[in-house]
């Protein structure tokens, strides 16, 4: 157990001090910071009411090119001015709105021929996405041999290692990421701060950082946040849990930057934790990093930093600022880095050797916004945008000085990976200069070989996680033939990761099973299982030995195209992925008719030509089929939901007609006319409905389906069941046993938050799914709760999904943050399938 530094009173977890001064509180300013839960942490349990347009932008847009090694530097540009919006959250806190953001770039180009400024991407929320490049002035041909470094370093980093002029020559990258969650502010105006100092500076230092490091700036990731207030983009999503699934454009911007820039070092700037908390983090660490080359030098730059804003002259008694607190040294857990859902732990995956999360000290948002007099919101901005450049300075003169041992370890990182190298557990001898390394810091694994996705028949799920591979930077291969590998043979058009790449690492981190750290740490600071390759709907096989030499592959740049259609009969689509019931949902909205067969939709002969284009859109297959039986459906569902962010996402992502609603909403009065099933997992409390409104839900419900997930669906009771649910943060990869129609075909695994299942099943309840028995976590953290019960144990071959006359039931989460794709077309069945109610969309024929 490392010791705990003496500036932070001993605990066991992570507590984050509310910055609350004895001005404005009464609180002693001296006083022992109040423990509080990390914001953010945990499941929404607020329904959503994000706008459709939201979704639809996410769903389309396109990432830009941003490696461009044609142009020189700068590549300057004249921004369009956006609408003055007199009601942006940053106004009152003093700081730069969003519509003041381009005219502040304008002028900081016109500084001279330092400063570029290129669109990274549009919000969810249409906002553009602003990166600027800080660096001295480059030919075409300069940035073009900075691009082959680049790629020299990563592809081929044996070669970069011995590469004399490359180190001369090479200009370290450093990335600052500001406002990504959009009710924590300052970094923004801290990062115009630095570019307006660096456009102008002619100090020796200055030129020299300039002319040996490329400086990039994200000036607002989250530019819907900010001027909401919220933390959340648009789509109500948080942008800081994304990078694995990468479902919203900002994440996807922000990926794009770290794969085509490869920053050495990168700051995430946050609020609000008092005294500032940087990073590195506590246990557990997650294994697939280079941790030693990661702790190594995230350590040092976290004594810099430390330093830095220490020296900034603030003081509990003087203006409520407590000291630096940075968690590997003075927390044993709760700010753990174990999942690369966050943006300085994604990173690391692509050469980042240098990554924090930085929290600013002065709370500003929240009911402080709401509350505290405007000078003293202003006096509190003003401390966190000096904290924050205070940070990024002395970032700045860490990779200045550790310029050479900063490369080296980078292309160490790429080194590895390529020649399958064992990692490196940290130790006080691998890592010299970290105090209190000890046993729980070491975590490591032993990576396959290689990872095949057979051909076969989830096709459209494998291109899927191909695409998904491959826009994350990892290298994939197709083979020509069939193959033998590890002792299987694999058909024509099966898929290889090679896990000797310069990428291995973010390779396994998706497609691993992980680990179940239950028995690691008592909590963890978010999700701590994600397994691409058992959520995702593809089959995916981890070869453990073997020989690659010689296999019929070739490196794609992206997947082969499945989508076909049989050229006699009837069609018959599966309905077992997203993408199938989009394009279902799409082909009933043009008036093409169905009907509902098992686990699929079978459409007349004459839909061929639009099931052609579907095949085409989707990627999806339409088989050969008997003549249609069973219920018929006419349009699209219309769903009335009460879900939350990501389920709202993925019930628009699967192209069906939602509704947001809520206990607000009925309250106000709903028209349940126009609804054919009802979803509820959040924010609808019968119990908190008028009279009125409660009427009219039950008349709903005694006519109509209702799909419900976890406790907040049970509770409105339309199946004799009792749901139990679990410890409240208890979250992984699951096994499950499927047994009826809405779970047919479904993996064998699925993600829980907060498990829920189902006991004293009444009669006409079915049993569509259980919890394996014995252990069911695959991955993740799930201990029991202090009194024995709630555990994995308690859920072993309990149901996990029951279905009854027009109602289903999930105590797994299908839709988690739009994450667990391979489970979304359970949902989709299951409101079909319950939609066969008086006045929905299906009816019975045939």
């Amino acid at each position: 157990m490392r010791p705990t530094a003496t500036v932070v009173p001993p605990r066991p977890v992570l507590f984050a001090a509310l910055a609350l001064t004895a001005l404005v509180t009464g609180t002693a300013a001296g006083a022992e910071p109040a423990p509080v839960v990390r914001e953010g942490h945990g499941r929404d349990t607020g329904a959503a009411r994000t706008p459709a347009a939201a979704a639809r932008t996410a769903l389309a847009a396109p990432v830009p090119d941003l490696a461009d090694a044609g142009r020189g530097y700068p590549r300057q540009q004249v921004l369009a001015p956006d609408p003055v919006d007199p009601a942006d959250r940053s106004i009152r806190l003093g700081l730069t709105p969003y519509h003041g953001i381009a005219p502040r770039l304008n002028a900081l180009q016109r500084l001279g021929d330092r400063v570029s400024v290129e669109i990274a991407g549009r919000s969810a929320g249409g906002h553009r996405l602003f990166l600027v490049t800080v660096t001295a002035p480059e030919t075409p041909a300069q940035t073009r041999a900075q691009e082959r470094m680049r790629d020299r370093i990563e592809n081929a980093p044996t070669r970069a290692a011995e590469d004399v002029s490359l180190k001369a020559a090479y200009k370290t990258p450093v990335f600052f990421n500001a406002n990504i969650h959009g009710d924590e502010w300052e970094g923004t105006d801290a990062s115009l701060k630095l570019i307006e100092r660096l456009a102008t500076a002619n100090d020796a230092r200055t030129r020299e950082l300039l002319a040996h490091s490329r400086l990039y700036f994200d000036i607002t990731a989250n530019p819907d946040g900010r001027v909401a207030g919220t933390r959340a983009n648009a789509n109500g999503f948080d942008l800081n849990r994304d990078f694995v699934t990468a479902s919203q454009p900002e994440v996807r911007a922000m990926r794009q930057i770290e794969i085509d820039k490869q920053p050495a070092v990168m700051l995430d700037l946050h609020g609000y934790v008092n005294g500032t908390l940087v990073e590195p983090a506590t246990p557990p660490h997650g294994e697939n990093y280079e941790y030693d080359l990661f702790l190594k030098n995230t350590y040092a730059d976290a004594l810099g930093m430390e330093s830095a804003v220490n020296g900034l002259g603030h003081t509990p008694a003087g203006d409520g600022v407590q000291p630096v607190q940075i968690p590997f040294r003075d927390q044993s857990e709760g700010w753990d880095d174990w999942p690369p859902v966050f943006t300085p732990q994604y990173a690391a995956f692509h050469g980042t050797v240098a990554a924090h999360t930085v929290e600013i000290p002065m709370t500003v948002n929240g009911t402080a916004y709401d509350t505290f007099p405007v000078t003293e919101l202003r006096r509190r901005s003003a401390i966190n945008v000096a904290v924050a450049g205070a940070a990024m300075n002395a970032a700045l003169t860490y990779a200045q000085q550790h310029r050479a041992s900063l490369l080296a370890d980078q292309i160490e990182v790429f080194r590895r990976g390529a020649a399958g190298a064992a990692q490196v557990p940290v130790s006080a001898q691998t890592v010299p200069g970290v105090p209190g390394i000890g046993p729980e810091d070491v975590y490591t694994t032993t990576f396959p070989r290689a990872y095949v996705l057979p051909a076969g028949p989830t096709g459209t799920a494998t291109a899927r996680l191909v695409d998904h591979l491959l826009a994350n930077g990892v290298r994939v291969s197709r083979a020509g033939t069939a193959f033998r590998l590890g002792g299987r043979s694999y058909p024509k058009g099966s898929y290889v990761v090679d896990m000797h790449q310069p990428e291995r690492g973010l390779a396994n981190a998706l497609l691993a099973d992980g680990r179940d750290i239950s028995d690691k740490v008592s909590v963890m600071y978010d999700i701590s299982g994600w397994s691409l390759g058992r959520l995702w709907g593809a089959r995916v096989e981890a070869v453990r030995t073997g020989s690659l030499s010689g296999l019929p592959v070739r490196r794609v740049r992206a997947a082969a195209a499945v989508g076909s259609v049989a050229t006699r009969g009837d069609l018959r689509l599966r309905l077992d992925d997203p993408r199938a019931l989009a394009a279902l949902n799409s082909l009933l909205a043009q008036g093409v008719p169905a009907h509902l067969t098992g686990a699929a939709a079978v459409l007349p002969a004459s839909a061929r030509p639009r099931a052609a284009q579907a095949a085409r859109t989707y990627d999806v297959a339409f088989e050969a089929s008997d003549a249609a039986s069973g219920p018929a459906l006419r349009r699209p569902l219309r769903i009335a939901a009460a879900v939350t962010p990501g389920e709202l996402f993925a019930l628009r992502e699967m192209g069906f007609d939602v509704t947001p609603v809520s206990t607000e909403i009925l309250n106000a009065g709903f028209d349940w006319s126009r609804t054919d099933v009802l979803f509820v997992s959040a924010g609808l409390d019968r119990t908190a409905l008028t009279a009125t409104a409660r009427a009219a839900l039950d008349g709903f419900l005694s006519a109509h389906g209702l799909v419900g997930r976890g406790t907040a669906g049970a509770a409105l009771g339309r199946l004799s069941v009792r749901a139990v649910q679990g410890s409240a943060d208890a979250n992984g990869v699951v096994r499950v046993v499927n047994w009826g129609p809405v779970t047919a075909g479904a993996p064998d695994y699925g993600f829980v938050y907060a498990p829920v299942w189902f006991t004293d099943l009444g009669p006409g309840v079915r049993v569509e799914q259980t919890y394996a028995p014995g252990n069911p976590l695959l991955s993740g953290h799930w201990r029991a709760l202090s009194d024995g019960s709630g555990g994995p144990g308690a859920a072993a071959g309990q149901a996990s999904v029951v279905s009854g006359p027009r109602a289903v039931l999930f105590g797994t989460e299908p839709l988690f943050r739009d994450h667990p794709k391979g489970e979304f077309a359970q949902v989709g069945r299951a409101l079909f399938t319950v939609g066969a109610a008086r006045g929905g969309s299906v009816e019975e024929s045939g």
